[in-house]
């Protein structure tokens, strides 16, 4: 299977990143694709296009491949890739269903906000900075510091 997600369509969809600069918000979508990433949509490769001109970052990060659509719109980029053995991650009813009418499968954006795995969505943010952490990261952080702190302790 291969995952194609619109990018932008994603990023400023969650409310993680949604009020996030533009450069962030790619940032923070591509380190949660490449944490998370086969968690949230399943086994398969992942590529995430971004509408404009590079900023010098087309790669691969992390498993996950980054391009930009250059001189033409992504969700063009995005239809041009789509076919069957495709999931298109997308909220945008058009490349839905030009996406569909060329036998991918579509999801949306939400398939890929950490908030909303696993538990009913919430309409209140969560941190921008627990994005590409895996579930119950920071509960370990807790534990961790409960035991280091009882050791410090009982050293004195």
């Amino acid at each position: 299977m291969r995952f194609i997600v619109d990018g932008y369509n994603v990023a400023m969809a969650d409310p993680a990143t949604a009020g996030l600069p533009a450069e962030e918000q790619r940032a923070a979508l591509v380190r949660r694709l490449a944490a998370r990433g086969q968690a949230l949509l399943g086994c398969g490769a992942v590529l995430v296009v971004f509408d404009g001109a590079s900023d010098g970052r087309d790669a691969t990060a992390g498993g996950v491949e980054v391009r930009f659509s250059g001189g033409v719109a992504a969700d063009d980029v995005i239809a041009g890739l789509a076919g069957p053995g495709v999931t298109v991650v997308t909220s945008d009813r058009g490349l839905r269903a030009r996406a569909e009418a060329k036998g991918a499968r579509v999801v949306p954006a939400s398939a890929v906000f950490e908030a909303t795995q696993g538990r009913k969505a919430r309409s209140r943010r969560y941190p921008a900075a627990t994005v590409g952490l895996p579930r119950g990261a920071n509960l370990i952080t807790e534990e961790m510091k409960r035991i280091w702190l009882a050791d410090e302790e009982g050293e004195e």
